[in-house]
């Protein structure tokens, strides 16, 4: 009698994931200053997880200590590090946030294999945070501890992922009035998204290697074309802004590629944009040339060039796919095709040039500046952009410009 064959269970399909948040006010016994949301995670109509979270406002309690204690569990824990006995709020609160008094403490992740998975619980904890923090909120999540549980570690996990900074053995907080939160949660998302069409999702990250080992570390050939159709574009277009702009220094918020820089570029002559609109005509020749491994940005200005070349492959994936299936039909298809961000990981050695778009961080670009000296950056400056990290690597000073 012949054995019946053995199924292999599917991989769930990640587009049916959602959240549904749960909170019932009371009419007769409102509970000013702390509400309670009970968040179920959904794979279809099928509950898959659970988290809770306190929505804790200080300024609509008689003592939001008390209240936090009563509702017991770690939002009791934040309530003795938050606050003081009396219901004031700690001063070592009122250092670490901007604008302390609102607090979202979240708690108590259930959730069951295979979507036990750090990116995706950061999709979730970000989207709860969107959905329930306006920018005046510090998050309260767990830091883990040696005998912590999983659901904590994924907590923990999360908050790391999303820009907290610990604030004692037993507490994380996320200020929500800053900007690297929202950088942190867009991250998360984006490679979530790479995820949705990858089979190899689900499993641990040294079993997604070997899924894929010929283009393990390296660009896949149809990543590559994309990125190099979005440099191509982007070099057209900031060759027509060199024209047009001149010597002309650009206002804060303007659009257009030279808008999309850090604010220490505005002012910037012809002569420097020149060179960066070469910054992409230079890479994207890496990509055009067979002879070359891959692409790798030999400067800061190659850096920032490379940056906005992934920004744009991404919305051209996503918003193109008939001119996306044209231009990579010949070419050899990969799991790891268009993962944007596993691609912006292994293409940078740091992020350090991120830090420019920080107005917290202002002048730290200065060579001088103690956040530069501490930090070990180089060719921040604008005036530094294009010289090269190192000088074996440099480009021919001789090449020229398209135009």
């Amino acid at each position: 009698m012949t054995a019946p064959a053995v199924t292999a269970p599917s991989v769930p399909d990640l587009t049916n994931l959602g959240i549904e948040l749960h909170h019932r006010h009371r009419l007769a016994d409102p509970d000013s200053g702390l509400q309670a949301w009970d968040i179920r995670i959904l794979d279809g109509d099928h509950e898959v997880g659970t988290l809770r979270a306190a929505r804790c406002l200080y300024y609509d309690a008689d003592n939001l200590a008390e209240r936090m204690r009563d509702h017991g569990g770690y939002c009791a824990l934040a309530a003795s590090q938050l606050l003081t006995l009396d219901g004031h709020l700690s001063a070592e609160l009122e250092e670490a946030v901007e604008q302390p008094g609102n607090f979202l403490v979240i708690e108590d992740l259930d959730i069951r294999a295979p979507f036990d998975d750090q990116t995706l619980v950061t999709v979730v904890v970000a989207d709860v945070i969107d959905r329930l923090t306006d920018n005046g909120f510090a998050v309260v999540l767990p830091r883990a501890t040696p005998d912590a549980d999983a659901g904590i570690h994924l907590l923990a996990q999360a908050a790391t992922a999303l820009s907290a900074d610990a604030f004692s053995e037993d507490v994380q907080l996320i200020d929500t009035c800053l900007a690297a939160p929202e950088r942190g949660a867009a991250h998360a998302r984006a490679r979530f998204a790479s995820r949705i069409h990858n089979p190899h999702w689900h499993l641990a990250d040294e079993e997604w290697d070997e899924a894929d080992e010929d283009y393990e570390d390296a660009l896949t050939p149809r990543t590559a074309a994309v990125l190099g159709l979005a440099g191509e574009e982007l070099s057209a277009l900031a060759w027509q802004e060199v024209t047009a702009l001149g010597d002309e220094p650009l206002p804060h918020g303007a659009g257009g590629v030279f808008g999309q820089l850090p604010p220490i570029t505005l002012r910037r002559d012809g002569q420097w944009r020149r060179q960066m609109a070469r910054a992409f005509d230079d890479l994207t020749g890496d990509l055009r040339d067979s002879a070359q491994a891959g692409v790798e940005p030999r400067c800061t200005g190659e850096e920032m060039a490379l940056r906005l070349m992934i920004e744009r492959a991404r919305s051209i994936t996503a918003n193109r796919p008939n001119a996306v299936r044209d231009l990579v039909a010949d070419l050899p298809q990969s799991n790891c095709d268009y993962d944007w961000e596993g691609c912006s990981d292994f293409l940078f050695e740091d992020h350090d040039v991120l830090m420019l778009f920080d107005a917290k961080l202002d002048g730290m670009e200065d060579p001088n500046s103690e956040v530069h000296q501490a930090l070990g950056m180089v060719n921040l400056a604008a005036n530094e952009w294009f010289e090269p990290f190192r000088t074996d690597e440099a480009r021919d000073p001789g090449r020229g410009f398209r135009h």
